[in-house]
């Protein structure tokens, strides 16, 4: 029976145990230019036991940054800073790939002077944090059929310039209501033209953005993260009918590609659809799954047992725990997440949670 501390090849890239350290924004990126600092470095490198960690949210240009202190992947500058917490966290025998997030209408133009752009110019509902508290959300500006391809484009570029960083390879972020889930969404995505409107339309931002970013770094490098049917950031995906059929046509034309993985962000009552998207992806299927308003715990092991998932994903737990893989091996102590440092700040809340021992 495989079981969680089993090995995993992952595109020829050897894991050493199947724990992921999920994708988590901390808003640090400090460093001039929205760069990643050395403080980064030693969280990451700390957490290097994860057979794979998958990085905060990293937008691929300039546009494409929705919160204050996120760090960016565009710049020669943030290159360099990057390859510092790679450095870090292969001197310390880890796995790590970088997450490009572009957030698409969430953002607010008093973070980087432009307007968050979108497939369509619908307006979220609710409000955004800013340097000057939250905010409600903007209109987008809707994206010109150009200046989508344009867009593809910033994310190979950005790939490449993972590579370059020293990153294994990256994850696209089509998850959680940011830019690639906009276009995937009938109610942020009123396109009536080929990148919208039936689902095969809608699902072919996502879809040409991984062909292009695989192009660019190779297949066996890049991930693809998704969370069907999640509500965050005023995603409406709650007729399950198109659900089933957009992320069912998502996967198959995925597939092909024979990208890394499929990572699914589990919501509320759709186990189900895990099950089916899992026996539709021919390769890696990394699952985060949904256990209610705790973080996801011991439990979750069983689904490596059963086979409903190949790695599975750890967030707050990850955070919190940065010898997580060990703790989960003896049955804990687990620490607590502070939820009061998860964004922003210093060292407290980042660096400083204890080990065993």
């Amino acid at each position: 029976m495989t079981t969680v501390f089993d090995p995993h090849d992952l595109g020829g890239l050897r894991l050493a145990n199947r724990i992921v350290m999920a994708p988590m924004t901390r808003s640090r990126a400090y460093g001039p230019g929205q760069s990643p600092t050395d403080l980064m470095a030693t969280y990451y490198a700390q957490r290097a036991s994860a057979g794979l960690i998958v990085t905060e949210g990293t937008q691929p240009s300039v546009v494409g940054q929705g919160y204050p202190d996120t760090p960016g992947i565009h710049s020669a500058e943030q290159v360099a800073a990057w390859r510092k917490v790679t450095d870090a966290v292969h001197a310390e025998g880890g796995r790590i790939f970088l997450q490009l997030m572009h957030t698409g209408r969430v953002g607010h133009p008093s973070l980087m002077g432009l307007t968050p752009v979108g497939p369509s110019a619908v307006r979220a509902a609710g409000q955004v944090y800013t340097q000057e508290g939250p905010q409600d959300f903007v209109t987008p500006y809707e994206l010109t059929d150009a200046e989508i391809t344009e867009t593809i484009a910033d994310f190979a570029a950005a790939a490449r310039n993972a590579v370059e960083a020293g990153f294994d390879g990256v994850e696209l972020h089509g998850a959680n209501g940011y830019l690639i889930h906009q276009f995937l969404a009938p109610n942020s995505n009123q396109r009536s033209d080929a990148w919208g409107g039936s689902p095969e339309r809608r699902i072919r931002f996502a879809v040409e953005t991984a062909k292009a970013v695989a192009e660019a770094i190779g297949a066996d490098k890049v991930g693809f993260r998704i969370s069907p049917a999640n509500p965050y950031n005023d995603i409406d995906e709650s007729d399950p009918t198109d659900v089933e059929a957009t992320y069912a046509a998502l996967v198959e034309d995925l597939a092909p590609l024979s990208l890394a993985y499929l990572h699914q962000m589990e919501a509320p009552g759709v186990r189900d659809l895990v099950l089916r998207l899992r026996k539709a992806w021919p390769g890696t299927f990394v699952l985060n799954p949904f256990t209610g308003t705790e973080p996801t715990g011991p439990d979750a092991l069983s689904l490596i047992e059963d086979g409903t998932a190949d790695l599975i994903a750890y967030g707050a737990l990850f955070l919190a725990n940065p010898d997580l893989p060990a703790r989960l091996a003896v049955g804990g102590p687990f620490n607590t997440p502070d939820r009061a440092t998860s964004f922003g700040g210093d060292h407290r809340g980042y660096t400083d949670y204890t080990t065993l021992g």
